[in-house]
This record gives structure tokens, sequence and C-alpha cells, in this order.
């Protein structure tokens, strides 16, 4: 499975309500989405591995072509060359590698020190990031709806967590279990974000893709976790459509069943969880969202209710009763637990 950052639904808008251009870049970038999440996931083989606690980072340059890797341009300890694209991909996958091992003490994506690997500048115009399974890859964006996709240290943090779901839980991408695979993304993704700015969670702005939508654009990024619905409202890209409680759960054969639209559910639980816990959200309800990833007996299947259940009893198991009480409480009020 390979996961992009740029839902479906915010494309086909483009396609409806965009210049010519715009509609030509959509229109390429949807295929290609669409042919990558039908994409089945094959395991980096015979991958380099790193020493514990060490990033080994190799980032390429596709050179506006759509071959992957690339040429290589940056290797782990090589000083930067100059290109913003490349030093904001090799800095932000540091951060995310950093996050994983001071936060929960895991050595890289796959916990065995896999070798982070980027390729920037990925086709002409391209309006997405992804994570093929084996790499992250960098569209540049088009100036006009979407800047250079490198900009977002959530989105790095975003897709690279695609690759620690997929080792531990291999949650499949269709409907409610692939909405909690996205919504993980989202979690960790806004995690490291904040790891990397110091943020307490009422600090946070729990906006995803803040920096990525171009000047003129109405709104403050791809979606909001505090408030899913509201990250943007535009004539291009139309009004975000993520519900935020389980009475508005979209039922949907597009987007996977909805899996980018009703990660906003989940979403939402774990941003009151981490609200009304206080304090560094990784500390916390984070370590109950990672327990649950990594827990055996998550189905991978598993939808939003079962999901609930595991990380109350995370928390209880590794903090105590009112930690698990908080985040009860989450799933509650977003109306996935009565």
């Amino acid at each position: 499975m390979h996961y992009g950052v740029i839902p479906p639904y915010i494309l086909r808008k483009i396609i409806d309500n965009g210049s010519d251009a715009q509609q030509h870049c959509a229109r390429q970038t949807l295929v290609h989405v669409q042919a990558l999440m039908a994409e089945e996931w094959i395991k980096p083989q015979g991958a380099k591995t790193a020493a514990a606690g060490k990033v080994q980072r190799e980032i390429y340059d596709a050179q506006q072509k759509e071959t992957l890797p690339g040429k290589l341009v940056r290797s782990e300890g090589a000083s930067a060359t100059g290109d913003v694209a490349t030093t904001e991909a090799y800095d932000y996958l540091g951060v995310t590698y950093d996050f994983f091992w001071q936060a929960y003490q895991r050595n890289s994506l796959d916990n065995n020190g896999l070798v982070l690997k980027g390729t920037v500048h990925y086709g002409k115009n391209y309006q997405n990031a992804f994570w093929n399974g084996q790499q992250m890859v960098f569209g540049d964006g088009d100036g006009q709806i979407f800047n250079r996709f490198t900009i977002a240290i959530d989105v790095v943090g975003h897709e690279l967590s695609h690759g620690v779901t997929e080792t531990e839980a291999g949650l499949i991408y269709f409907q409610q279990a692939g909405a909690l695979n996205e919504s993980l993304s989202d979690v960790f993704g806004s995690l490291v974000k904040q790891f990397h700015l110091k943020q307490t969670a009422d600090r946070a702005d729990w906006i995803i893709g803040e920096g990525l939508l171009a000047k003129g654009i109405k709104g403050k990024g791809l979606r909001s976790m505090s408030e899913p619905g509201t990250a943007y409202d535009d004539p291009l890209l139309g009004k975000d459509p993520q519900p935020a409680n389980m009475k508005d759960y979209v039922q949907t054969r597009d987007d996977n069943g909805g899996v980018h639209l009703n990660s906003g559910i989940p979403n939402r639980a774990f941003y009151l969880a981490a609200k009304a816990l206080g304090g560094h959200a990784w500390e916390r309800a984070g370590w109950a969202w990672y327990d649950t990833v990594c827990d055996k007996t998550l189905p991978q299947n598993a939808d939003f209710k079962t999901f609930a259940k595991l990380t109350i009893q995370h928390g209880k198991k590794r903090f105590d009763q009112s930690v698990g009480q908080a985040i009860e409480t989450a799933w509650k009020q977003v109306g996935v637990l009565p």
C-alpha cells in the first residue's frame, strides 16, 4: 500500500474548479494517487540498517522525473547542498527518527534501524507527497495551490508514520481500519511537530500541513485535529468535509471507504484526550496510542470502537486509572463509545 498526503477529494475539487493547467496537474496526480492506493505494499528487502539511536538518511533528487529513487544528493553526515527541499527532507526525516527514538525507544520505522530515504523534486508540479513502503517521495507543488511538500514537518512525520503502522498493526486501508491508519499518521505527524517545537498539547495548533497551502488559498492546512471540518474553506478546494463525530460518519465508496474523511473522528478523540491530560501530548496520550498500534491483539480490520477500547486499556496499564478515564471520555465525546 502506498499512501499520499493529499486526499482524492481535494484533487477532485481542483479538477472541478481549477484553471486548465490546475485541472491537468490535479488529474495527473489523482491518477497516480489511485494507482498508488491500489498497489500492494512490499516490505523493504535487504534494507541497510543503522545502530540503535543513530539515524541514517539518504536524500535523492528525481530531477522532475517520476523515476525512483533518483540521484543521491545527500547522505548521512554530509553537509547541506543549498537546495531547500533537500535540506528540509534531510532535517525532518531526522526529527521524525529522533521523536520515535526519544519518545518510544523505537529504532526507526521498522524498529530495526531502517535507513530513511527521501526523494525530492518528484515529477513536474506534482501535488503530493507519499510513502511507498520503501521511502518518502516529495512533489514540488505548483506554487498556486500547494507549496513544496517538504515545507511541513507534520506531513513528513505523517507519511513516515505509515511505516510504523504497517510494521506493527498492518491495518487494512479500507473504511474504519483505513481511517484509523490515516488518523495514526496524523497523530504521530502532529506529535513529531510538537516534539520539534517543544509544545504542550494546549499550545499546539493541531493543524496537519500548515504552510502547505499556497498564498491566496483560504485555509490553515489540510486537516484540523482539534476541529475537523474547519481546516480550509476556499472557492478552489471547497470546504473541508471531515466529520468530527460518529453521528456525521461518511458512508462512501470513494477514498477507500472514506479513509481521509472519517479519520477526523479518531483525530479529535486523540486531541481531546491529549488536551485533558495536559503537558506534552506524546508523553501520555501518545504512549497509549503507540502501545495500541504495537498490540498484537489489534485486528487488521479494527473498527473505531475496538481501537478505542485498547487505548483505554493501555492508558490504564502504562499509567493509571485517571489516564484511562480521560481517554474513555474523549472517545465518548466523539460518539465512538456510548
